[in-house]
């Protein structure tokens, strides 16, 4: 008897479960230990919350290092979903989408897969600010993350929304659903987005959500704060979607991508989906003077948002009133994918009123006839303040919770992503008792986002910029495989086939380098093309590593004149334009290489000393006041982060080395 209501029970939750149907809570719970211990085990070493960018390449990443793991997404039909632009890269955001690639990641794969477009962005100047910048096809994204997922040994994926944080003696122990299920886990990696406590804005109307036509998760905030970890609000914004159909191309300028060699991934084959163009135009002042008239009904500025939004990617009612001499900002329409018509209008985010928007884009020539499948909107939702975390990610007060984008008050993709990846590797090191891995300044723009965001903490969304790395002609995106392969590989993250392209590429390069280090050139043999190339000739014999560092000349064109150069360049690797590429830039840019890397390692001097736990700040007098209270404040894990701390001034540190004896 008691066999057969257990087997009612089961089926009556099975059942409920797959219409969507809750049922009692006691009940609910009774049979989900029956499921828990005879159908499903819900015990792992890494939960990962939220399936967008950070979750996938966190979930990925531990899951690949051997520590089992599971994904807990709202809809799995959105995992990777691509919130606003559909594209990948950028300035810097493309070196962080390299190094992930580097480390055995997945996003490269993804956006090459999928690209529509891709472009270089910066070509006109060093190869240290080179930065790729792909468009996607938005849904095959989608399903090119899921694919992927679900091909990792490890990794399970369960639709549910994460209510409740488990903690235990100040450690997390798991998370329970709003289904009622508990999953405990050694470690749990939060990578909510914009969803907690999402609130979506256009014009006056506000409706809670985490993205459009989405729900917001409303209680995991709070599971969250009560454990003394602080959380305040952000914003953000997108635009509207334009119907290609209504849009009259005629009247705006094309913008075709590449098709040569470049790529993401260090691994990725040809370009696989036809390539498209994008448009540019320009707003007027007609369409400000539209949106100007209207600037009491937007959200911004009447009072309604209180929260901050991006600095670098503003909506076009801030444009307006930051830039107010300005009579026109560009505008790019970009594809949303290969077989839709449905286009993003890059530069137009906006919580104005839909009719409002509408207004000002029929002012633009281009867009007299316009139709749209949804307005601009803007977002304010939850993010926790990421000065409360270790440069591993993980919180300083909850051992064993990691946070990782959005969350800790970033924005793009691509900060997310690379987050992500070193939340996972550290979750899965966590659980297997191994020292963290800890990306230096120097090793990757990943390294400069995670420093940055855990020693300087964020006042407003966060977004990378070459500027913002001090060793940038080190951190190239030529040479992400170079700076991180093998330290994945070590890590177990990296595939032995990634590590040996690796060690192929490797060996290509120092041969051709070798080469052109080692192989003279006599002024006759080379005179006549320099001048055909516009630059001095030769007075005497020298290296043709001397005539590559030539700013005038490429190595393809000397390549061109010199036989034995062209035959050194060749090799039968498919990836020969790459190899010979990060050959030539060793070789052009040697000097600033070396000096930049003696800068990198007499500052390592400072990385070197660990302080964490050496000084009772509180008590120390010898400092600054506003040094002593950065420093309670975050409590740095080396010298070298405490000298970047902002108030913490050389003399504090000084004064630091000398009582530690340095």
């Amino acid at each position: 008897m008691i066999n057969q209501t257990i087997s009612l029970q089961k089926s009556f939750f099975i059942l409920n479960f797959a219409k969507g149907n809750l049922v009692d809570t006691k009940l609910s719970r009774t049979i989900q230990n029956i499921i828990d211990n005879q159908y499903m085990n819900f015990n792992y070493d890494v939960i990962v919350i939220g399936g967008g960018h950070a979750g996938c390449e966190a979930a990925a990443a531990a899951a690949r290092m051997g520590a089992k793991t599971c994904l807990i997404t709202m809809d799995m039909n959105k995992i990777g979903q691509m919130s606003c632009n559909p594209a990948v890269g950028g300035i810097a955001k493309g070196q962080i989408v390299r190094e992930i690639d580097a480390l055995g990641g997945e996003m490269g794969l993804v956006t090459d897969a999928t690209s529509i477009q891709f472009r270089m962005l910066n070509r006109g100047k060093g190869p240290a600010v080179w930065s790729p910048r792909a468009q996607c096809d938005r849904g095959k994204f989608i399903w090119e993350w899921r694919s992927r997922l679900d091909r990792i040994d490890g990794l399970d994926i369960w639709q549910d929304e994460a209510c409740e944080l488990l903690v235990k003696n100040c450690e997390a122990v798991g998370v329970e659903t709003v289904w009622g299920v508990t999953f405990h886990a050694k470690a749990v990696v939060i990578t909510a987005g914009t969803f907690l406590n999402g609130l979506m804005h256009v014009g006056r109307r506000k409706v809670p959500g985490g993205r459009c036509a989405e729900p917001a998760v409303l209680q995991f905030t709070e599971s969250i704060t009560r454990h003394g970890i602080t959380s305040a609000r952000m914003k953000t914004g997108t635009p509207v979607r334009i119907d290609r159909r209504s849009v009259h191309f005629e009247d705006m300028e094309c913008q075709p991508g590449e098709t040569d060699y470049h790529g993401f991934s260090y691994m990725t084959a040809p370009k696989h989906l036809k390539q498209l163009p994008c448009w540019t135009t320009y707003t007027n002042k007609e369409v400000h003077d539209t949106l100007r008239d209207a600037i009491a009904e937007s959200p911004l500025y009447n009072g309604q948002i209180k929260s901050t939004g991006p600095r670098y990617c503003p909506s076009i009612e801030t444009k307006l009133v930051t830039f107010p001499d300005k009579d026109q900002h560009p505008l790019f329409l970009e594809p949303e994918g290969e077989n839709t018509n449905e286009m993003y209008l890059n530069g137009f985010s906006s919580s104005m009123p839909m009719d409002v928007q509408l207004a000002a884009l029929k002012k633009i020539k281009a867009f007299r006839d316009i139709k749209v499948y949804r307005p601009g909107y803007a977002i304010e939702y939850d993010y926790f303040d990421p000065t409360q975390l270790k440069p591993s990610l993980e919180s300083k007060k909850i051992k064993g919770l990691f946070f990782a984008g959005q969350v800790n008050g970033t924005t793009g993709y691509e900060e997310a992503g690379g987050q992500g990846t070193m939340a996972g590797i550290n979750a899965a090191l966590l659980c297997g008792g191994s020292e963290p891995f800890i990306m230096k300044r120097d090793e990757g723009y990943i390294g400069v986002l995670i420093d940055d965001l855990t020693t300087k903490g964020v006042d407003e969304p966060y977004r990378m910029f070459t500027s913002r790395a001090e060793y940038r002609i080190l951190l190239r995106q030529d040479n992400a495989d170079a700076r991180l392969t093998e330290r994945a590989y070590n890590l177990g993250l990296a595939s032995r086939e990634r590590y040996d392209l690796w060690l192929k590429k490797k060996a290509e390069t120092e041969r051709i380098i070798n080469f052109c280090n080692s192989t003279n050139v006599k002024p006759r043999d080379i005179n006549a093309a320099l001048e055909s190339f516009g630059t001095t000739p030769m007075q005497f014999g020298a290296t043709i590593a001397s005539l590559v560092a030539r700013p005038q000349l490429s190595i393809k064109q000397l390549a061109s004149a010199l036989p034995s150069l062209k035959a050194a360049l060749d090799t039968d690797d498919a990836r020969q334009e790459e190899i010979v590429e990060a050959a030539e830039v060793l070789i052009k840019y040697d000097g600033y290489i070396k000096r930049e890397r003696q800068i990198a390692d007499k500052m390592h001097r400072l990385e070197d000393i660990h302080i964490k736990g050496h000084f009772n700040y509180e008590q120390l007098h010898e400092i600054s006041t506003e040094g002593r209270q950065k420093l309670i404040r975050i409590n740095p894990e080396t010298l070298g982060q405490a000298s970047r701390i902002p108030g913490v001034s050389p003399s504090d540190i000084n004064v630091l080395l000398v009582l530690m004896h340095r």
